[in-house]
């Protein structure tokens, strides 16, 4: 190998994490943008923010699409105003109602990644194929995105002398409609994008 293939070789690992991470950094940011396009209604609001979730699990994979919502609650952790509920930003977020919708993100994100990208291999994904794929990432995304964001729900109302069982009502059955047209919208993104497409799976 002469010196030239050899500085190639060596640099192509760097610059694909570099550019994966890129993608990471922009997806934490069109999450915390979507948060501030919402429709509040209590105690959790409508918002973008599980459109940019689901795909930045399915076009990143399951471990730079959960970093991204990872950089995601980092910046809203340091004051960038990019949680839905009020303060919009810092550590009481994360401990108030829709505090276990942030941390479910990460969860939500992984599967989204890991189931579509496991089926997409095992169906050797392509067309209608890889459309099924991203679907059941997208249904098992938004599955445990619910469950971690109503359990927290449902204690947190505890712990503020509401019945827990509210918690479907309030932070579920709302959202199940939207949430479901916000993952068929990523899904079109997701099929719509190369496949060739540099850093995403």
């Amino acid at each position: 190998m002469n010196q030239r293939s050899f500085i190639a070789a060596a640099e192509k690992p760097v610059s694909a994490e570099v550019g994966k991470l890129a993608y990471a950094v922009l997806f934490a940011a069109l999450t915390g943008i979507g948060a501030i396009i919402r429709i509040p209604l209590s105690p959790v609001p409508v918002t973008m923010q599980v459109f940019f979730m689901l795909l930045s699990g399915l076009l990143l994979g399951p471990f730079w699409g959960p970093l991204s919502q990872a950089l995601y609650i980092l910046m809203g952790l340091c004051g960038a105003p990019f949680f839905a509920a009020p303060p919009y930003a810092g550590p009481a977020v994360l401990l108030g109602p829709t505090g276990g919708y942030l941390w479910g993100f990460l969860v939500a994100s992984w599967a989204a990644g890991m189931v579509s990208s496991g089926l997409s291999r095992r169906l050797k994904g392509e067309g209608a194929a890889r459309g099924m794929a991203l679907a059941a990432g997208c249904l098992a995304g938004i599955a445990l995105l619910y469950l971690c964001g109503a359990s927290w729900l449902g204690s947190w109302l505890e712990i503020n002398g509401k019945s827990a069982s509210l918690a479907f009502r309030l932070g579920v059955r709302p959202f199940l409609a939207v949430d479901l047209a916000k993952a068929a919208a990523a899904i079109v993104v997701a099929l719509s994008l190369p496949r060739s497409q540099p850093y995403l799976q």
